[in-house]
């Protein structure tokens, strides 16, 4: 609302008529109004500083005063928020100054991490001028409620798909990350665990050697070639981390703290991401192979101890590697020989869209292409609707069924889309409820995999939120 519309606003509120009254006599009796010039703003949006507005209903004839109170949920002042003017006992005192008509209390965000718990809460509650009078928008309120929903494209990179994007529902929001950043993901949660990087498709058998410089590639040599992906084995499926998500399920067993327990593991580190121009419709996933680690990993009280090297080498190197609390993983690079930033804060995300290992019965592990995955290791669930049950339109809050929601990461995975079939690209018929780990449920449909020209790597999908 613009300062013209508010000061009318104001006007209405104040006076309880129609329209501003052209009586000069009448309109000096008006109060004096201090009003925000919004009621709200979402705290999600905010990333350090944002001024908070106030207008007043006529230009100040001389100084005075008003009075702000703070109120804050799940927040604390000083720690998570600071104010200018700064709050006294929950009140911020502000100072009307003659001939000025507007005025602002200067918001910081200390903690990035405020979610939909916090509200933050100010209120004009006292005003010291000539007939003054608290109307209008006396109230503002900083929140991250969830988003009520729409449309969302996420960026995967079109049909060499070289990024995993991460999406927020509740604050619609997306993160990016090249697939190729990053090989090994160590579990934050409880236990000790260590993931690969399915989306360029890793895989990992462990050996019978403690002894990380002992190993060399003739050690292996008739290993290697079936610790791989796609080599249509069904014992393969033991070298990848299984694709539902379970942490208790990954190709590198649980790291012991009785280190005779901690083997050495022979590690492909997959392929490259694809650089190739494919045929519309078709993708183009893979680029060169990115060769071979051997590793060993260790527990360092309540971290860990990474040791690796290429398979000729007689000595290796080492990191230690902390847990992250926020995150579901600390994630690490043989590229850069360092920890990298892969995934957003555990509940900042709801959705992966990725490439992906998964398993064929009886065939063992595949690549594929344009799976979506929900967020099993931070709380996310999901299950999926069909247009014979209900419409996407007409399902309701009360059509949900808390028994459906499914822990399985690959409820969505390639159920979406049909790429076998040359005539259409969506499965028109199905569509998904999501919670997420605040309890947010939402209803969300996709509308597009291809671009407007027909290559792929371009989905775009809508959603509502329920409750």
């Amino acid at each position: 609302m613009n300062i013209l519309k508010q000061i009318l606003f104001i006007c209405l509120v104040a006076l309880g008529i129609s329209s501003c009254s052209s009586d000069d006599n009448y309109l000096t009796s008006d109060p004096f109004v201090v009003a925000f010039v919004e009621p709200s703003k979402n705290l999600g949006a905010i990333n350090g500083s944002e001024n908070i507005a106030i207008i007043y209903s006529d230009y100040a004839e001389s100084d005075g005063v008003f009075t702000v109170s703070v109120n804050a949920e799940n927040a604390t002042y000083g720690i998570d928020f600071t104010t200018e003017p700064a709050s006294v006992d929950g009140k911020i005192t502000l100072q009307i100054s003659k001939g000025q008509n507007t005025n602002a209390i200067a918001f910081h965000k200390l903690n990035p991490d405020l979610d939909e718990t916090t509200q933050l809460t100010f209120t004009v509650t006292n005003i010291e001028y000539p007939n003054a009078a608290i109307r209008g928008y006396n109230t503002f309120k900083l929140n991250s409620s969830a988003s009520e929903g729409g449309g969302i494209a996420p960026e995967v990179g079109g049909p060499n798909q070289q990024f995993q994007v991460y999406v927020d529902l509740s604050n619609k929001s997306t993160i990016k990350v090249q697939r190729d950043s990053w090989d090994l993901a160590f579990f934050s949660k409880d236990g000790f665990r260590v993931g690969i990087n399915g989306s360029i498709f890793m895989a990992a058998a462990q050996l019978n050697e403690t002894n990380i410089d002992n190993i060399s590639q003739d050690d292996v040599e008739d290993l290697m070639p079936q610790v791989a992906v796609g080599t249509f084995e069904p014992s393969n499926e033991a070298y990848i981390d299984y694709p539902d998500g379970d942490i208790n399920r990954t190709a590198i067993s649980e790291i012991s703290l009785d280190e005779a327990e901690n083997k050495v593991y022979l590690v492909n580190l997959g392929f490259e991401v694809g650089t190739e121009v494919p045929a519309n419709g078709s993708v183009a996933l893979t680029g060169n192979a990115r060769g071979w680690k051997k590793i060993r990993v260790l527990r360092n009280g309540d971290g860990y101890v990474l040791q690796y090297a290429n398979l000729n080498d007689t000595t290796h190197r080492e990191i230690n590697i902390n847990k992250s609390p926020e995150y579901n993983a600390t994630f690490f690079s043989f590229t850069s020989n360092s920890v990298v930033n892969v995934e957003p804060e555990a509940d900042k995300w709801d959705l992966n869209f990725t490439v992906f290992t998964n398993i064929i019965d009886g065939a063992g592990s595949y690549g594929y292409s344009d799976v979506v995955l929900h967020n099993r290791k931070g709380g996310v669930t999901a299950y999926s609707v069909t247009t014979d049950q209900y419409e996407f339109d007409t399902f309701l809050p009360g059509n949900i069924i808390d028994s459906n929601f499914k822990a399985d990461q690959r409820v969505i995975g390639a159920s979406w889309r049909d790429v076998m079939n040359n005539e259409k690209d969506l499965v028109d018929t199905i569509f998904y409820i999501i919670k997420d780990a605040n309890n947010n449920v939402y209803k969300l449909k996709f509308t597009a995999l291809l671009s407007e020209f027909g290559e792929r790597g371009y989905p775009e999908f809508k959603y509502e939120l329920l409750q």
